[in-house]
């Protein structure tokens, strides 16, 4: 039982919810998608086999809680879900980052899951699985990655329309770095009394243009 792992490192979380906290990152190999403004197009293609246990060994070194699961797209490998299985049967806190065009319910119901949205600017909203919206587990989160005003217009259409049952705190909007200004977007979420969380990437912050490990 092996996986294609890109590379495994500690950090501080830079997203959601558990933003700022330390975290261990398990990266796998490969994406089903281009996004536009995708920032780990490293992780596309490269990678070397690893079985569980001994991604279980790597992850324990770091003596941390907290371990997040994401890629490329995480649910492309067969083997994740057993991955995620076995991070929780150790007590491991588990995330799984996903594109979301792929079922979120073949990882484990304990294991929040952040579903991203594709917005029109990142090329690839045609693939979204908006079932996914449906198979939201209380803890799970919606990151919608916003780059222009259309992006944002098409993010706030699914969060009034979609997402009813998503509490507010788990509706994530992002700008894409470099793109849209962090104060336009917050501006455009005032203006319109909507009820989501503005999210910088810490990591950018405290890394400047450093790309991996990060």
């Amino acid at each position: 039982m092996t996986l294609r792992v890109n590379e495994i490192f500690y950090s501080i979380q830079g997203e959601s919810t558990y933003v700022g906290r330390p975290c261990v990152f398990v990266r796998l190999t490969g994406c089903n998608l281009r996004c536009a403004y995708c920032d780990t197009r490293y992780a596309w293609d490269a990678g070397e086999e690893m079985s569980v246990d001994r991604i279980l060994m790597r992850v324990a070194a770091y003596d941390c809680p907290l371990v997040e699961i994401t890629g490329g797209e995480p649910l492309l490998q067969a083997e994740t879900p057993a991955l995620v299985s076995a991070l929780l049967r150790k007590g491991y806190e588990v995330l799984m980052e996903t594109n979301g065009s792929l079922d979120i319910r073949k990882a484990d119901a304990a294991c929040v899951k952040i579903v991203d949205i594709k917005c029109p600017g990142s090329g690839e909203s045609r693939q979204n699985d908006f079932e996914n919206l449906n198979r939201l587990g209380q803890r799970d989160q919606v990151k919608f990655v916003i780059g222009n005003r259309d992006d944002y217009e098409y993010a706030k259409d699914i969060v009034l329309n979609r997402c009813a049952g998503a509490e507010a705190g788990h509706l994530l909007f992002s700008p894409v770095s470099g793109k849209l200004p962090p104060d336009r977007l917050a501006r455009w979420i005032l203006d319109d009394r909507l009820r989501v969380r503005l999210q910088i990437q810490l990591h950018t912050i405290l890394w400047p243009g450093t790309e991996r490990g990060v």
